[in-house]
């Protein structure tokens, strides 16, 4: 499994970021699967904030924000609101983006029991 977490700590904010991650996402479709991955189960734990920059970067590196507005018939500036780190996305809003991803990944994420 890779270490999402761990990547993104090492990579500074800036728009080499962004491009660096589209890269990555684009040599390692794994690498794509896996940070959308990461971002729900931050949300799953209780990590809204992580999640909400995990799944934020997911989303510029891959359908941007602009055609996420188009699918979702929400504003692509209200859709980054959200998802910035002062937003706050109501469940239906998260729920139904997080939805559009996997569709648009081709997966079907379930969540495990694990004790």
């Amino acid at each position: 499994m890779i270490e999402i977490r761990e990547y993104l700590k090492t990579m500074p904010l800036t728009r080499d970021f962004k491009e660096t991650i589209q890269a990555r996402i684009k040599s390692d479709p794994v690498f794509g699967e896996e940070l959308l991955k990461e971002g729900i189960e931050c949300f799953l734990s209780g990590d809204v904030d992580t999640g909400k920059a995990v799944l934020r970067d997911y989303i510029n590196a891959t359908i941007g924000f602009q055609a996420l507005g188009g699918l979702t018939e929400k504003s692509p500036k209200s859709l980054m609101r959200m998802f910035g780190p002062k937003g706050n996305p109501q469940a239906r809003n998260l729920f139904r983006i997080i939805g559009f991803l996997q569709k648009q990944e081709g997966l079907r994420l379930k969540v495990d029991v694990i004790r």
